[in-house]
């Protein structure tokens, strides 16, 4: 079966404009809003194994999270404010997610039987379990994050106190998670969240026009769903799942110190490829790691340094792989909006070719490639 229409319907979010009814200073995208939430969900997890000693399943935090994403892009028209309502009644929200899940499921079969009956679990399930409740919170802190730049960036209105009192009543109820409790009163870890959502406003392709635009958090989240979804359809190990998928979260976190470079630029003058590297390296020590526990910076290293390197814990080419073909597909989408441009169609032929004749990990990315270029054709 066929996973490209999975993979473009995977791209919807970053078209999903968040607070549309608001005036806007900054663009809030349902993509970033889903990146960012998985960052917290991260950091969550992690304060959770740390202080209250639980071991968490993190197959089950990035999953949840997906399916949350999935479902979050067939709800498109619907406002949280009505989803909640409608979850009140459980027949009608029964009948809500037996309707969402009819309208994935013909994306995500190619998957196979297990993960599908995963997907209808959550959606039908109405227990939250810890996991579950990493993931819930995590979504509301980064709700209340993005309300608190609106409400300062916009003119006071009657709803807003509607509003904020209703992210309140959702964050009340994971004030008794463990992790939640140490990470409110930790400004480091806030610090850190913050810096991560610097990263929203950082635009890929930023010298070209792009529709839909795509920022550099944005892009982490999809690259490290391909790498869980490739991870998953090879057979990695569960070690190697999460990890390739945290590696694509993180990967491009040290941009925040630099910016997002092309490749081009990059590869123009000999040498200076490491020398950025280097440069974020150490950037990174003198201005990140001091902001989270010592504990946790090996794996950040692991995710933002070798993050292309195949270890036995990770598989850094099938996260290359995931990368490129993220890129790909955001000039994909660009020509297939209307927009054209030279630079982006040498970058698809350049991408393209770098692939031909090439499976990773099991993983047939010239197939990939090339349908996308059928569709291109048939356009």
């Amino acid at each position: 079966m066929n996973i490209n229409p999975l993979l473009l319907k995977i791209y919807e979010a970053a078209s999903m404009q968040r607070w549309n009814d608001q005036i806007r200073t900054i663009e809030f995208t349902e993509l970033d809003k889903q990146a960012h939430k998985m960052i917290v969900a991260y950091i969550l997890g992690k304060c959770e194994q740390d202080h209250s000693g639980h071991e968490i399943e993190w197959i089950k935090i990035i999953e949840t999270g997906f399916f949350d994403f999935l479902k979050r892009i067939i709800l498109t028209d619907l406002k949280p404010p009505l989803i909640y309502k409608i979850k009140e009644d459980k027949r009608k929200y029964r009948k809500l997610n037996q309707w969402v899940f009819e309208r994935i499921n013909p994306y995500v079969e190619v998957l196979g039987k297990d993960f599908v009956e995963r997907l209808r679990g959550h959606l039908y399930s109405v227990k939250e379990d810890l996991e579950t409740r990493i993931v819930n919170a995590a979504h509301f802190y980064i709700t209340e994050w993005e309300f608190h730049i609106l409400s300062q960036s916009s003119p006071p209105n009657f709803l807003f106190e509607e509003i904020d009192q209703s992210i309140k009543q959702e964050q009340e109820k994971y004030r008794g998670l463990d992790s939640r409790k140490f990470f409110h009163n930790n400004e480091k870890l806030n610090n850190f969240i913050d810096i991560a959502g610097q990263l929203r406003f950082q635009q890929r392709w930023s010298h070209l026009h792009r529709i839909p635009r795509t920022s550099v958090l944005g892009h982490m989240l999809i690259v490290a769903i391909f790498s869980y979804l490739f991870s998953y359809k090879t057979g990695s190990s569960r070690e190697k799942r999460i990890n390739n998928y945290f590696t694509g979260l993180f990967h491009d976190f040290p941009e925040v110190l630099t910016r997002d470079i092309i490749n081009p630029v990059k590869k123009s003058v000999e040498g200076l490829d490491d020398l950025i590297k280097e440069y974020e390296i150490q950037e990174m020590e003198k201005k990140i790691y001091k902001l989270i526990p010592e504990g946790w910076h090996e794996d950040i290293r692991q995710y933002t340094e070798n993050e292309f390197s195949d270890t036995s814990i990770r598989d850094g080419s099938l996260v290359k792989g995931a990368d490129d073909l993220a890129a790909y597909i955001e000039a994909y989408l660009t020509l297939k909006n209307g927009i054209k441009n030279e630079s982006l169609t040498n970058a698809m032929k350049s991408l393209r070719d770098k692939y031909r004749n090439r499976e990773i990990m099991g993983i047939d990315f010239e197939k990939i490639y090339a349908g996308f270029e059928r569709e291109r054709e048939i356009k």
